[in-house]
């Protein structure tokens, strides 16, 4: 696919691009550059504030506790007294 530099140094991705790579208005995108390549890769930007979900640690937490629940090994309680009863100390 072929585009034109417009004015400003503004360029249109064809609606095909749009539709496959499901881009939406406001959308962020990455642009590299790499040899004489430029690739524009879309990306999602994460507010700092949020940033330590998205951690090695924490999401390596987040799959224990995903394989835990998906293989019964949790408790319900009826009451915070009856929580506390059931942690493993």
């Amino acid at each position: 696919m072929i585009t034109q530099l417009r004015r400003r140094s503004q360029v249109t991705l064809p609606s095909e691009v749009v539709k496959k790579m499901k881009l939406q208005e406001g959308d962020n995108l990455d642009i590299i550059i790499e040899d004489d390549k430029i690739i524009i890769k879309p990306v999602l930007v994460i507010d700092r504030s949020q940033s330590w979900f998205w951690s090695k640690k924490w999401q390596e937490m987040e799959r224990e506790a995903d394989d835990d629940i998906k293989h019964g090994k949790v408790q319900k309680a009826k009451d915070v007294k009856e929580l506390i009863e059931k942690l493993d100390l």
